[in-house]
């Protein structure tokens, strides 16, 4: 498939600080590839970078196979929503959504149109009138969209639009905005710090951290195989519980000194009074029930260890537990370098013992 955007070795220095550190990323054409990373990673370092509106330091930038890394802003053909949506107080949405059309040299008739297009692409044909203080988030956040899909782009930079949404109205919306990209199907950025906002939108995702990807697969393999303890960590809500190696979960033919083991709370069996040998025993102590579910917080010789199990067959706190995992829900990490490896046969039945 061709690459609609690629960056390859990309630096971005501002004064002291590096914000990116040797980015390479390809993009597909027609791909919504979702940058997950947390606070200070470069994520919106990442879109400045590619839209131009910060020029790198080291690299290329090349979007449809173009170089664009030496050209300004508005030579790139890119749209960008802001966190802030940056509507025009004094326009109505109409015009909001036809001023970039309009600056570029349409004719009002035809920005008018192509308006009136892209209000029903995202569903706010009938906001056209108003201004947006007038508009609720959700509202003012559909216009911000409008407003770049006006320009048909090459390139789609969304940086965390749905931010200063309510809960509710974020799950709604993200879901608006998948149903519009796969109708128009554009090369589409979406940066996040949500993780199942980034799980739920993207083709890929692209993991950032201190300015570096630690990995680019698809939601299930970062789901399911995270190549980094960090993406372990960070991935999931709450991330992958990490034990050290000589703790109590052990890995024979491994240096126990050398590996940390993780597995995800979905992935831990509780059961028994501490008495069975099912796996080695824990204390409750803490229970968050969060509707039909359960986090499990137990303290497992001297460490922590969340378990997510039914609400309605939950522990309570103070009872004594075993904790199992299964072999194929068991991961491991160099304690150095904090990258995955692989487990030898049978590690996970050893490591429930």
């Amino acid at each position: 498939m061709t690459a609609g955007l690629s960056l390859h070795g990309v630096h971005l220095t501002r004064g002291a600080v590096t914000a990116l550190r040797g980015v390479d990323l390809v993009v597909d054409r027609g791909e919504l590839l979702v940058v997950l990373g947390p606070s200070g990673a470069g994520k919106s370092s990442l879109l400045r970078a590619i839209a131009g509106l910060d020029p790198v330091t080291g690299g290329t930038v090349k979007i449809g196979g173009r170089d664009v890394t030496g050209l300004r802003p508005g030579q790139r053909n890119v749209s960008m929503v802001f966190q802030s949506y940056s509507l025009l107080p004094h326009l109505t949405v109409a015009d909001n959504i036809a001023f970039g059309h309009r600056i570029r040299g349409a004719d009002r008739r035809a920005a008018a149109a192509r308006a009136a297009q892209a209000a029903a692409t995202v569903g706010c044909q009938d906001l056209l009138t108003r201004r947006p203080h007038q508009l609720s988030g959700g509202e003012r956040q559909r216009v911000a969209l409008a407003r770049v899909l006006v320009r048909e782009p090459d390139v789609f930079l969304l940086d965390e639009p749905l931010a200063n949404l309510d809960a509710g109205l974020r799950t709604r919306m993200r879901t608006e905005i998948r149903a519009v990209h796969d109708r128009l199907g554009a090369t589409t950025v979406y940066v996040t710090h949500d993780q199942s906002e980034a799980m739920a939108l993207g083709d890929r995702i692209a993991v950032l951290r201190d300015g570096r990807i630690e990995q680019v697969d698809t939601p299930d393999e970062v789901w399911h195989r995270p190549r980094t303890r960090h993406v372990a960590s960070f991935v999931g809500a709450p991330g992958m519980n990490l034990l050290p190696g000589d703790g109590p979960l052990r890995l024979p033919g491994v240096q126990a000194s050398a590996v940390e083991l993780g597995v995800r709370p979905e992935h831990v069996r509780l059961g028994g009074d501490g008495t069975t040998r099912d796996g080695p025993p824990g204390d409750v102590e803490r229970v968050e029930v969060l509707g039909e579910d359960a986090l499990v917080h137990v303290r497992l010789g001297g460490h922590a260890l969340i378990a997510r199990v039914p609400a309605r067959t939950r522990p309570a706190p103070g009872d004594r537990v075993t904790v199992g995992v299964a072999e194929e829900h068991l991961h491991a990490f160099d304690l150095v370098t904090g990258e995955r490896i692989p487990l030898p046969a049978g590690a996970g039945r050893a490591a429930a013992r």
